[in-house]
């Protein structure tokens, strides 16, 4: 059934015949929430903070040269870089004092390493150089965010004297590298007929 209107001085109160007045559009649109800063892992080789302290906070660990002679260039990656590097390269392993690898299958491991890195059509590569233990180590980043490509290190494995090689993807970019021997090859006794 009907009930009576509400009542007040002026007489009863009836329902408005406009809709109610809705808020004015917004002069900007809504911001999304902020990302929050995402909290970096703390790397296996710190120690675990004590009571009272604070957990130290650190980037993923980078390649790193210890203890070791070290050399690296920055290059830009044009298609004559690997001569450059193959220089470059060269005259630092002789001015260390090693004889072994020889120019060319140096210069063949170089030439990969820096093709494959420029590959990646960056701006630059860095090339890294080092020794240990009559060993050398080649590394070559393309400062790209390039997936690892395989493809390379069959060559590099063919190279006479390539003790291992390998490829990786890091924060600094692809990087290809290939560790060689120092060691004079060692030839085979001919047996006298």
């Amino acid at each position: 059934m009907n009930e009576p209107l509400p009542m007040d001085d002026k007489g009863p109160k009836a329902p408005p015949a406009y809709p109610p007045r809705t808020p004015p559009p917004q002069k900007k649109p809504v911001e999304p929430p902020r990302p929050r800063p995402s909290t970096k892992p703390v790397t296996t080789s710190l120690p675990l903070p004590g009571p009272g302290q604070s957990r130290v906070q650190a980037r993923r660990p980078r390649m790193t040269v210890r203890a070791r002679r070290a050399a690296n260039w920055a290059l830009t990656a044009y298609p004559w870089t690997a001569a450059q590097a193959v220089d470059k390269v060269t005259g630092t392993v002789r001015t260390w004092g090693y004889a072994h690898p020889d120019d060319e299958n140096l210069a063949a491991t170089v030439r990969l390493l820096v093709d494959a890195a420029t590959a990646d059509h960056g701006r630059r590569i860095s090339v890294h150089l080092a020794d240990q233990d009559d060993m050398l180590l080649i590394a070559v980043l393309s400062h790209t965010g390039s997936e690892p490509d395989e493809a390379v290190l069959a060559d590099l494995a063919a190279v006479p004297g390539t003790a291992s090689c390998g490829t990786d993807a890091s924060a600094d970019g692809r990087r290809v590298w290939a560790v060689l021997s120092t060691e004079r090859p060692r030839t085979r006794p001919t047996s006298a007929p």
